[in-house]
């Protein structure tokens, strides 16, 4: 490989590391958070929101990517990241956080759906699927270093600061790009689809607050489940006609053949599943085993180190194995961990939960890894960056969906346990936060976690099961471009 193409991988990893290692570090800092702020009940909203706003943004994103050029609305996108981040460190409560994590998300947008599409401008498919693995080790090695890195941060400082110490890295991140990232581009005018953007905006916002749950009154909470699913299929309907119409649409519909919709399908569900073991794996190490953030974070490192080398060991073994074979075995250690932990109980041994995160970050590290691949590989080059983004977005949207529901289910679940011990009138946030509730023991605060946790990982199982069935029916598709 080229100098100049050793400058962009480098120059687009860092982007990544920067997405990435503020994912896993809040993951850690949420119950540190939670507490200081008391805001149990929306923990949700805090991965939701920038969650949310990145899905969004990310096709606008990629039109934005066609008028301005790769590096300069990257750049962009990392300045909103950084404004967000500083903001999010500001934060003096949840609805402070939640709103600056939502401008993280804007920006987050930008890098991940860029940093993918320059790979697919800037290298030839061999090289791509090099590049690609090295992408996605990126997560495993954020999410080795993020956890520890965050954990010692909190404990030794605050939480406020695992938001401050990305804007140096941010900058650099920035000048990288501007120096190594070569473009040449024909600026002309491009129609964003605004009633599509809208649309879709609306119908996901209305979506997430279908399944999202205060834990309190249920009879408000079954009224906006039902308002605001009727919005959410409203909307998605009118973003449907609209984009059927659209010159320039924001997810062109001719791209999702029976391959395409099986990977999008697979890699919604996955994301959904990473997403709550991350959360929630956090919350079983620091309140039900009561480790603080920086022994949560060494916990997990052992997820994070074997999804770094199953992402490098697969880089060049799709064209030899076949995706699918690969996309359907990635998925048998998936499920084996979930299974593994939701077995675990308020007397597990450590060293059961770090065989069990080593064993999902097999998993992981080798679907996404392929996923993001083979995406590419099934379309043409002129329809390359709509795949991408349209991928993005959907892993985006399992994210968001996924820790919605999750956190709906859990809120739920805490309050069912209660009730079958007669226990009525507390929330989920008294439970949650540490503190010595009256009338409740200590063996009972982490029963009622460890039960609610115990449904959320059933529930991951049983879409772990599905997404394999799915990978089974993927036709094969690579093609090797020697």
């Amino acid at each position: 490989m080229e100098a100049s193409k050793r400058g962009i991988v480098v120059a687009i990893m860092l982007a990544m590391v920067l997405a990435a290692v503020e994912t896993t570090v809040v993951t850690i800092a949420v119950p540190t958070i939670v507490k200081d702020l008391n805001g149990f009940e929306l923990v949700s909203w805090v991965f939701s929101l920038y969650l949310l706003t990145a899905s969004v943004s990310t096709p606008i994103y990629g039109k934005l990517a066609d008028l301005y050029g790769r590096k300069n609305t990257l750049s962009v996108g990392i300045i909103i990241f950084l404004i967000g981040s500083f903001a999010c460190g500001l934060s003096q409560n949840m609805y402070h956080l939640m709103a600056f994590r939502g401008v993280q998300g804007l920006g987050a947008g930008a890098i991940y759906t860029i940093t993918y599409t320059i790979v697919g401008d800037q290298f030839s498919l061999s090289e791509r699927a090099k590049v690609q693995g090295w992408l996605s080790s990126i997560w495993g090695i954020s999410s080795l270093i993020g956890p520890f890195i965050g954990g010692v941060i909190i404990d030794m400082l605050s939480w406020h600061w695992i938001f401050f110490v990305n804007i140096p890295f941010g900058i650099i991140s920035i000048l990288l790009i501007q120096k190594y990232v070569k473009e040449s581009f024909e600026k002309k005018e491009v129609v964003l689809d605004y009633k599509g953007v809208i649309s879709l905006s609306i119908g996901i916002i209305a979506l997430l607050l279908t399944f999202m749950s205060n834990g309190k009154d249920y009879n408000i909470q079954y009224l906006r489940t039902g308002f605001c699913g009727i919005i959410a299929i409203v909307s998605l309907a009118i973003f449907y006609k609209v984009e059927k119409k659209a010159k320039e649409p924001v997810m062109p519909f001719e791209i999702f053949d029976r391959s395409n919709i099986l990977i999008n399908a697979i890699s919604f569900i996955f994301s959904a599943v990473l997403m709550g073991i991350d959360v929630y794996m956090a919350i079983y190490i620091q309140n039900v085993l009561e480790y603080n953030a920086t022994v949560s974070g060494l916990i997990m490192a052992p997820m994070s180190i074997t999804w770094f080398l199953a992402a490098f060991f697969i880089g060049d073994k799709i064209v030899k194995y076949g995706e699918k074979s690969i996309i359907v075995f990635s998925g048998i250690p998936i499920t084996i961990g979930t299974l593994f932990i939701f077995m675990l109980g308020v007397n597990s041994s450590i060293f059961s939960v770090v065989l069990f995160s080593a064993i999902l970050g097999i998993g992981f590290g080798l679907n996404f890894t392929t996923l993001t691949i083979v995406i590419q590989m099934s379309v043409d080059y002129n329809k390359r960056g709509a795949a991408t983004a349209s991928n993005t977005l959907l892993r985006n949207l399992g994210q968001t969906i996924g820790i919605s529901v999750f956190g709906s289910i859990f809120n739920f679940s805490i309050l069912r346990y209660l009730r079958s011990l007669n226990i009525f009138n507390i929330s989920p946030n008294a439970m949650y936060s540490g503190n010595i509730i009256d009338g409740i023991s200590k063996s009972v605060v982490k029963e009622s976690l460890n039960f609610s946790l115990h449904i959320v990982f059933f529930i991951m199982i049983i879409l772990d099961v599905f997404a394999i069935v799915l990978s089974i029916m993927i036709p094969n598709m690579v093609k090797n471009d020697k």
